[in-house]
């Protein structure tokens, strides 16, 4: 059964005919043995390839293609890498789907124009970055909340090479989440130590990276 509908499917052949700039590669990984979503994850990323010759799909196994995935930091799988002109660390763990569709659209649209589209003030807070940033956005398909904070994550990771920027699907890594106590969708995770709960505006989600990057305490909140 296709994971796109008709409907979607039109929408975005129209859609990246007039926004897809630079071709964009999907590197995905699974594995033969039992992977939940993993052969969904494929699926869909082939769906996408063929609404548009710029959406180019490469499929590696996680465990005989090891270099490949240390090269990418694929740390588990299903994983799905969305990659530009240059990697930019934009990572989706966990099949995208429901309403984080729209966020790996997002994604590839962003990555096809090597454009952040963040704002000036938030441009000019990042550039500054001196450390390597990880940024986790726990989600679930089904929280129309998540997309927010993980197209944000996303556009930081595309302004700075400092960041990366990882989608994670809750139930599917539910260890990692208990991890970090998720309890409710976005959670965003800043370097393994410091946490966002909920959807946030730009400039808020961006002082927490920039605080994170500079201070051992973590950001009160305004």
């Amino acid at each position: 059964m296709p994971m796109m509908k008709d409907k979607e499917r039109e929408f975005l052949t129209k859609e990246f005919s007039q926004k897809l700039v630079d071709d964009v590669r999907l590197v995905v990984f699974t594995q033969d043995t039992p992977c939940v979503y993993c052969r969904e994850t494929v699926d869909l990323a082939n769906e996408l390839a063929d609404v548009s010759p710029k959406l180019k799909v490469e499929v590696y196994d996680f465990i005989r293609d090891q270099m490949k995935a240390k090269e990418l930091r694929i740390d588990k799988i299903p994983a799905m890498a969305v990659i530009g002109r240059k990697d930019y660390g934009i990572r989706f763990y966990g099949i995208p789907s429901g309403y984080e569709f729209n966020s790996l659209v997002g994604a590839i649209m962003d990555v096809s124009r090597g454009e952040s589209g963040l704002s000036q003030k938030s441009k000019d807070s990042l550039k500054d970055l001196d450390q390597a940033i990880s940024i986790q956005v726990f989600v679930t398909p089904t929280c129309p909340y998540c997309p927010s904070s993980v197209r944000l994550a996303h556009k930081m990771a595309i302004e700075s090479d400092m960041v990366w920027a990882d989608m994670i699907e809750a139930n599917e890594f539910i260890p990692l989440a208990q991890k970090h106590a998720v309890s409710g969708v976005p959670k965003t995770i800043i370097n393994d130590k410091f946490e966002i709960a909920g959807a946030v505006p730009e400039d808020i989600f961006v002082a927490h990276v920039v605080h994170a990057a500079t201070h051992s305490e973590r950001l009160q909140p305004r």
